[in-house]
């Protein structure tokens, strides 16, 4: 995965938050990902844990890669 997307391949948004489990992310910025620029994802990444620990969720595992 790039060191430029938080994604996981767990996508499921938890509907209490709004916020998918795997990343983090909301679906309005899953969205426009590929628009932003480097340093706009940059920032929304370094902000996503503490996101998530302030949401209550904890982060889910990695899907295992398909061979």
């Amino acid at each position: 995965m790039s060191p430029e997307t938080p994604c996981i391949a767990v996508c499921m948004m938890d509907p209490r938050t709004k916020l998918c489990f795997g990343c983090g992310r909301t679906l309005p910025e899953i969205a426009r990902w590929h628009k932003m620029e480097s340093a706009e994802r940059l920032a929304l990444m370094a902000s996503l844990p503490a996101r998530m620990t302030d949401a209550g969720l904890e982060r889910m595992e990695p899907r295992p890669q398909r061979a």
